[in-house]
């Protein structure tokens, strides 16, 4: 007994002095609990028993019986989820930058005899493996790629972590990049880039914005002249539209005054009421020639009104004695545009002479 308890204790020396002095604790074991035949398994543990040095079964939690003596418990391991503190390293991305990061490491065990005879220690071996994968991630994206594809940086190491430690009985659930630390040159860098980058936008912006005004602006104006055009349309329509009225009620007019004219001209002393508005015509005439010029030429008889309205009345009377229609209105309308007619020569004539 005494020299198999002296070959145990030399063998756990031998461990002891093995390991790295640098290599991080052990999380997953909770001290190896003695032998006592009956044992209470807490949850979310697996106790890995050896009998007589050889793996014999894993308990599992509650009530346990070993045999005294055979049964060792060898190992102690955490079926919890483990949190893991990946130490700060240094990195150089594919531009030459070189970078300072550390992350998180979160991982559970999944098979306690590959974590046990797989891997000394699990732990330390799968914070190593992180720390290699992000090295080697890193070495693969510019300076500016890191801080954007951090995501999927993340999701390259857990899945480079979890196919190499799947022989280890080890599933690692994320990993987490909690800091970057950039040179301070490169940092000061970074700022100015920032800050050119949103001077850019902002004179895009302006210059968009004085676009969409002038293009607005121009529509404005374009918008306008057609309201107008259209406009000066629709007055230039209506202003002939009414002009057209206005000529057609003269000509109803006249022609209902022609109507009415020819109509007295053929009841009795007709011919009278024809003599004195010849009269009345020439009067006025004459009285409106010295109004338009200086130089004025008169007959040589201006006062003889009954001359004048007796050679009118002859034209008059040879007119109607001429052959025409049998409509007594068109001839009185005949009979009134002749004798203007030859009132007007008559008129001319005696300006002329």
């Amino acid at each position: 007994m005494l020299a198999r308890a002296a070959r145990e204790t030399a063998g756990l020396l031998l461990r002891g002095s093995v390991r790295a002095p640098t290599r991080v604790p052990r999380r997953a074991s909770s001290g190896l609990p003695r032998n006592t035949v009956v044992l209470f398994v807490p949850q979310q543990e697996a106790w890995v028993v050896e009998r007589m040095g050889r793996f014999h079964r894993i308990l599992e939690p509650g009530l346990n019986i070993l045999v005294p003596v055979l049964d060792r418990i060898r190992y102690v391991q955490s079926l919890k989820e483990i949190v893991i503190n990946v130490p700060e390293q240094s990195a150089v991305t594919l531009d030459n930058v070189t970078l300072q990061i550390d992350g998180v490491l979160y991982l559970r065990i999944m098979d306690p005899y590959k974590a046990s005879y797989g891997v000394e220690d699990p732990e330390y071996a799968v914070t190593q493996l992180a720390q290699t994968t992000m090295r080697s991630e890193l070495g693969k994206l510019s300076l500016d790629k890191v801080f954007r594809e951090r995501e999927s940086l993340n999701a390259s190491i857990v899945d480079a972590i979890n196919q190499a430690a799947d022989c280890w009985g080890i599933r690692c659930l994320r990993y987490e990049i909690k800091d970057i630390h950039v040179p301070p040159r490169v940092k000061e860098s970074m700022q100015m880039q920032v800050e050119a980058e949103r001077r850019k936008r902002a004179t895009v912006l302006e210059s968009e914005g004085t676009r969409e005004s002038a293009i607005n602006v121009a529509e404005g104006k374009k918008q306008a002249q057609i309201l107008a055009s259209e406009a000066e349309k629709a007055e230039q329509i209506n202003q002939a539209a009414g002009e057209a009225s206005a000529v057609l009620a003269k000509a109803k007019a006249k022609a209902e005054a022609i109507r009415i004219l020819a109509a007295a001209l053929t009841q009795h002393n007709g011919d009278a009421a024809a003599s004195l508005t010849v009269a009345e015509q020439y009067v006025s005439a004459f009285s409106k020639l010295a109004k338009d010029s200086n130089t004025i030429l008169l007959p040589s008889n201006p006062g003889d009104v009954t001359s004048m309205v007796a050679q009118a009345m002859g034209v008059y009377g040879a007119l109607t004695k001429a052959p025409g229609p049998q409509d007594p209105v068109a001839s009185g309308r005949r009979d009134v545009q002749q004798t203007d007619a030859n009132l007007d020569e008559e008129l001319e004539r005696v300006k002329l002479s």
